[in-house]
């Protein structure tokens, strides 16, 4: 996964619809967390069997709302001048220093 050309991407979206005034760090992980939320919804209601083995339609919809996520979070770290792989490298690893054995 290229995220400096998704990020591009993403911008020129932004920039073809004229968004830029809306997306402020505040605005985007707001954004973010409305479209985590949605994610959560799928899992709602499911047992813990159910939620391992979904539907075609429900994994569509939760592969859809991940890539919401994601690209709100991309979006975020460019506002706020973030390296994402640099971030979730350093967060692996120290994740890695806590918890591996």
């Amino acid at each position: 996964m290229n995220l400096v050309e998704l990020t591009e991407r993403l911008h020129r979206i932004r920039d073809t619809n004229d968004w830029r005034g809306f997306h402020s760090p505040k605005n985007l992980a707001m954004a973010a967390s409305v479209e985590m939320a949605e994610l959560v919804e799928i899992f709602q209601w499911l047992s813990e069997d159910q939620s391992r083995t979904l539907s075609p339609d429900q994994l569509a919809h939760a592969g859809q709302e991940v890539g919401d996520v994601v690209l709100y979070l991309l979006l975020l770290c460019s506002e706020l001048g973030l390296d994402m792989e640099q971030v979730v490298r350093s967060k692996l690893a120290d994740s890695e220093r806590r918890f591996a054995r």
